[in-house]
């Protein structure tokens, strides 16, 4: 599948959802442009995680607008609360640069950041303030339970927050870097496509007929698809990005409109935190242009953690003026035998043992046995992709 450069779109007068907090923030400067490699040399450094990098990504382009730097105590606070931050602002998981005790005290005004040990930014210390790990994780993620894996990496950080304002060296474009496209230039490819709606789809798992069923069935309602994989770090038993990324491609490429389909990957971290994660993917959709969001069963669980469709019920906590965005939420759907097609328990008369469900576990099984997955779950292309990566990891 060939990515269609942004230079080739013209501009388009068409308007988009207003960012969250009224405009898109951009903390993204220039080495050599604006600044200077030298005129940092001199400050304290701090090595980011890889989650850290992704949240400094997420904050400086604008794709977690209003925020231009990591929280505060008392936006923090408010967050795991209300669910927003100190000013009433719709907000569901709290964005934070966790250090550890004893290295704190060096960190004061600007600090140099750095990622794999190259400076990627900066950050002015504006605030330090103790992490309150327990009362996160309750709220956050509805458990204390160190086999979560959002649980897990919380209480694996550092104890002291730093709050403040960051910038930007470069953006990221990684591995993919045709299809890695900041909030500004996902509304500039869909203005130039006349896109007057605009549906996201967020998934980190490869995609299958239940997912192709969900984008098409939302797709015959709005002007555009965005197909926004998670590329950030997830779990280690995660299927790997390059591999979804290559399904998604081969999928794309036979079976979807070109021009009302956008491939455009989200380099956020995941957080596994259910409901709360929902949230934050909705509304940093809003920020990437979508005027629509689509929720599933289970939206960015883990385990049995969560309920079944907690991550819809949770959007009840705001004014649909508020979220800004139209959650689009879809039930569990699968394929009937007796029917012949994809359906969801709204629109299938038979009980359970007419349906094909292949459960995570039992896919993987059959990838690294070599066996080929029914046509009726997953894509013939697409699961010779993942088949493929599956035998060459045994």
């Amino acid at each position: 599948m060939t990515l269609t450069p942004l230079t080739q779109f013209a501009a388009s007068p068409l308007t988009l959802p207003t960012p969250l907090g009224g405009e898109l923030v951009s903390r993204v400067v220039r080495l050599g442009e604006d600044f200077e490699l030298g005129a940092f040399e001199h400050l304290p450094r701090l090595e980011l995680s890889g989650r850290s990098f992704a949240d400094l990504e997420m904050i400086a382009t604008g794709a977690y607008s209003p925020l231009t730097g990591f929280l505060g105590e008392q936006d923090y606070l408010s967050v795991i609360e209300h669910m927003r931050l100190a000013d009433g602002t719709p907000w569901s998981i709290p964005i934070t640069l966790p250090v550890h005790r004893d290295e704190a005290g060096q960190y004061t005004g600007r600090v140099l950041l750095t990622h794999a040990g190259q400076p990627v930014g900066t950050l002015l210390v504006s605030e330090q303030f103790a992490a309150q790990k327990d009362y996160e994780a309750r709220e956050v993620y509805r458990t204390t339970d160190p086999a979560h894996p959002g649980v897990a990496a919380l209480y694996a950080a550092g104890d002291v927050y730093l709050a403040g304002e960051v910038t930007l060296f470069e953006v990221p474009r990684g591995d993919f870097p045709n299809a890695h496209r900041t909030p500004a230039e996902v509304r500039e490819v869909t203005q130039a496509r006349g896109w007057r709606s605009t549906v996201a789809f967020q998934t980190r798992n490869p995609i299958h007929r239940a997912h192709e069923y969900l984008q098409k069935v939302a797709l015959e309602l709005v002007d555009g698809l965005l197909l926004h994989p998670l590329v950030g770090q997830t779990k280690g038993d995660d299927v790997p990005a390059a591999t979804r990324m290559q399904a998604y491609e081969v999928l794309l490429d036979k079976y979807y409109p070109s021009q009302r389909t956008l491939l455009s990957v989200y380099p956020a971290a995941m957080r596994y935190a259910g409901p709360r994660e929902a949230v934050l993917h909705a509304l940093s959709r809003r920020n990437y242009g979508a005027s629509h969001f689509i929720v599933g069963r289970d939206h960015a669980g883990v385990g049995s953690y969560y309920g079944t469709y907690d991550a819809q019920e949770i959007f009840g906590a705001y004014t649909p003026q508020e979220l800004g965005i139209q959650i689009l939420k879809f039930e569990h759907t699968f394929y009937c035998q007796t029917c012949s097609q994809l359906v969801s328990p709204r629109t299938c008369p038979h009980d359970s043992s007419h349906h094909l469900i292949l459960s995570g576990t039992k896919v993987r099984e059959k990838l690294r046995a070599g066996q080929h997955l029914p046509a009726e779950f997953s894509r013939p292309e697409v699961a010779e992709v993942l088949r493929a990566a599956y035998q060459r990891q045994s």
